[in-house]
């Protein structure tokens, strides 16, 4: 049966990571690598294991297979501080690595808990996530934003969710549009993809009806008419953005 490593990277996460600690406690070991926090993160973080590093930040890739690579134990759990870990994932994980898994991989589904409600339409579900993994056959990869776990061999998919805590309250959820729309524009120039009317008139409203329409939703009421323009705007935000930056490029040198 192989062993677990659980593996969490933070940052100011006093608030949540007790919660995601805790609900991989029955993990085999925990590794949690820290950037700097400057409130109690890592004093809470070792309440729960001695595997505690502090480093600074390299990207959520890098920091994500720093901590991998710590870990004492080939499959790995990689768990953000704002998710948890319900009892029945748990159980189904632990059922998974009972013998050797024939994959190199699983994917997990994710629920987002936002204004009140588990958010199972949109977007937003079930949002896989390749979390548990072998090591020595995935490893995660992306520059700035939306790190994926890229993998040498086959995926699994498992049937529980991830529980996502993602935003306290509206504002929050605009503050982390704004963070994650700069990293994307970058990520986009970098990849050499360009923005101009087309993407900014054309692109929002059609990702506006994907996410209230195709997918679901209008079966939220107010709170799916929200979400989905909230992804709509993600999406405006981040081609102005990218537009931004590629008119500062363009710009004659004085």
């Amino acid at each position: 049966m192989p062993k677990l490593s659980a593996t969490i990277i933070t940052r100011n996460e006093a608030a949540d990571v007790a919660a995601a600690l805790e609900s991989v406690r029955w993990a085999d070991e925990i590794v949690v690598v820290d950037s700097g926090s400057t409130d109690d993160t890592v004093a809470i973080a070792r309440q729960f294991t001695d595997r505690v590093v502090v480093r600074e930040w390299p990207g959520y890739a890098a920091q994500k297979n720093v901590a991998a690579a710590l870990a004492s134990h080939d499959w790995i759990l990689s768990l953000d501080a704002d998710e948890r870990v319900t009892p029945a994932l748990a159980a189904e994980i632990r059922q998974s690595l009972a013998t050797e898994p024939p994959v190199a991989a699983f994917r997990v589904p994710r629920v987002t808990w936002h204004l009140g409600r588990w958010i199972r339409t949109t977007d937003w579900y079930p949002d896989h996530q390749t979390r548990l993994y072998d090591r020595g056959r995935a490893r995660w990869t992306g520059a700035y934003v939306h790190e994926t776990v890229q993998v040498d061999g086959g995926l699994g998919v498992l049937a529980h969710d991830i529980q996502h805590f993602a935003y306290r309250d509206i504002a929050d959820h605009l503050e982390t549009i704004d963070r994650y729309t700069t990293l994307a524009a970058r990520q986009m120039r970098d990849q050499g993809r360009r923005a101009g009317l087309l993407e900014l008139a054309g692109h929002p409203p059609l990702a506006f009806l994907r996410n209230y329409v195709a997918r679901g939703g209008i079966r939220d009421g107010a709170v799916g008419f929200i979400i989905s323009a909230m992804n709509a705007y993600y999406v405006f935000l981040k081609f102005a953005k990218l537009w931004e930056l590629q008119r500062a490029a363009d710009a004659p040198r004085s």
